[in-house]
């Protein structure tokens, strides 16, 4: 399985088995086929170029710092937005 192409925001992709023989197939489709009978995914690095995106190593402690701290001010938010009522059965 292979995604081969972006174009205007959608994603293409082949199936592709003995012999070369190629198949396009809808890119969720392929995926799960791939995953379903564990073939590898396989992205033209054009595409990873256009759409990829670097998550930072976790031994880089500055930048895991920083997403957390984030995640905890974000979570804060939501627990400033809402009541014990909102939890309550219907």
């Amino acid at each position: 399985m292979r995604i081969v192409d972006l174009q205007e925001g959608t994603f293409y992709a082949d199936l592709i088995f003995d012999r070369n023989i190629k198949v396009s197939a809808r890119p969720s489709d392929s995926v799960a086929i791939a995953l379903r009978v564990g073939v590898p995914i396989y992205v033209e690095e054009a595409v990873l170029a256009q759409a990829g995106l670097l998550i930072p190593d976790e031994s880089d402690e500055e930048a895991t710092t920083a997403v957390r701290e984030d995640e905890v001010e974000k979570f804060k938010e939501f627990l400033d937005s809402v009541s014990p009522d909102d939890f309550k059965a219907t």
